[in-house]
């Protein structure tokens, strides 16, 4: 790492510290607020930039990082304007009056003109810039979602979804897409097999698209379960580590080599031949995972655009694609929409217990929208069951993006249903 600056700092001056992925804490941080750090090496891989040690002092930003002097002093941007091969790490921590930048690769600097909203300018005038570089699919359209995840989690079936959807027309909710999450297929290395549990997932698709709206489905593209079959079968495929999810141990596919390419264009041919044209696309940070590739001249942020440019070239330009778990610039131009905090909540969590998880960097990369994407600030959930549908509902309610929820209807009470109409209703922030 290299000191690329020192910047002269006065109460109440911040740090704004972009996170690797959709799940990565993000935040502003004053002088003593401790830096989010992983406490176990899975958490690391799966909600950290994998491969990349965090700093014992200060904060880490990948890609972009701003410091907001205080005082109405011109806030100063560091960051890279191009993602497409490399993602420089930034990073800063207090010494004194002061705060000392480094990077471990060039980046572009510039202040403000702005005073008082510094900061929140600076990210804004980013976002413009990087998001016109890059591409950015920023003119795309908010869907209304229905989603299957926080109410039936994996264990879903088409009768769940034909029944929501026959709930949806008899109370005449203003949803465009209905979205079949986790539980549909038979997991990682299995995505050309529905699971027979679900039932038919064509005739479930074919019902969505006759009731005039958009089918969606969800997909782990990127990464394998180690003990999955694909994995036994073609460990050439396979690069490095990706976290624990599903019962196993998740390793990211090599998206330069040949065969996982002919892999995912079978998957995504067969998804586009069943009439989807809405893919949420999850725990896409295992594309760009450290490892040995075929490719041994692609980066990690190389190879795993490359992956997402052949899902977009199959899937073509007119479906929606939701990053989810992604790295966020190299993303950009890719993707339409982008879930820019982790899941609300786990299964079992709705007693409230895990709180509300994803608030934090949800507010504060709200500049996003419409710049680098449509931002995807996760379901509302209105059902009574669930403890914070309140707190959660002000939270969703107030961000622009996505205006989804994951309930099954029958469950909602008139309070839920109130919430839900006025989601699905009111103008986006």
């Amino acid at each position: 790492m290299t000191i690329i600056d020192e910047v002269p700092v006065a109460p109440p001056a911040r740090l704004y510290a972009e996170g690797w992925q959709s799940w990565s804490p993000t935040t502003w941080y004053h002088r003593d607020a401790p830096a989010h750090r992983p406490d176990e090496p899975w958490q690391h891989l799966m909600r950290f930039r994998p491969g990349t040690p965090l700093p014992e002092d200060g904060v880490q930003g990948e890609g972009l990082l701003v410091v907001d002097p205080g005082e109405g002093a011109p806030a100063r941007v560091y960051a890279s304007m191009d993602a497409s091969t490399h993602v420089p790490t930034i990073r800063a921590h207090w010494q004194g009056d002061r705060v000392l930048v480094h990077a471990d690769d060039p980046v572009e600097q510039w202040t403000t003109d702005a005073a008082t909203t510094a900061g929140d300018d600076a990210l804004a005038a980013f976002g413009e810039r990087f998001g016109a570089a890059a591409g950015a699919r920023a003119e795309a359209s908010v869907p209304r979602v229905w989603c299957t995840w926080y109410r039936y989690f994996e264990e879903v079936t088409a009768v769940d979804v034909l029944e929501n959807l026959r709930a949806i027309d008899e109370r005449d909710l203003a949803v465009d897409v209905v979205q079949i999450d986790d539980g549909w297929s038979l997991g990682t290395g299995e995505w050309t097999r529905p699971n027979p549990r679900f039932g038919s997932l064509p005739a479930t698709v074919d019902a969505i698209r006759d009731s005039g709206r958009r089918a969606g489905l969800w997909l782990a593209p990127f990464s394998v379960g180690a003990r999955s079959d694909l994995a036994r079968k073609h460990p050439d495929w396979l690069t490095g580590p990706a976290g624990y999810n599903w019962g196993d141990d998740l390793v990211g596919l090599d998206l330069t080599h040949p065969g996982v390419r002919d892999y995912l264009t079978e998957v995504f041919e067969a998804v586009r031949s069943l009439g989807v044209d809405y893919l949420k696309l999850d725990f896409l940070y295992a594309g760009a995972v450290p490892g040995v590739r075929h490719d041994a001249h692609a980066t990690p942020v190389a190879a795993y655009r490359s992956g997402l440019a052949l899902i977009r070239e199959i899937m073509g330009e007119e479906t929606y694609l939701l990053g989810c778990g992604a790295p966020l610039l190299p993303s950009v131009g890719l993707v339409d929409a982008m879930r820019v905090s982790p899941d609300t909540f786990h299964e079992g969590g709705e007693d409230g217990s895990q709180g509300l998880r994803g608030r934090m960097s949800l507010e504060a990369r709200a500049w996003q929208h419409g710049r680098l994407w449509t931002t995807d600030p996760d379901c509302l959930v209105a059902r009574p069951a669930f403890a914070l549908r309140d707190e959660l509902a002000d939270v969703v309610l107030a961000a622009p993006g996505i205006r989804g929820f994951s309930d099954r209807i029958a469950e909602l009470d008139p309070h839920g249903l109130r919430l839900v109409d006025r989601l699905l209703k009111e103008p986006v922030a």
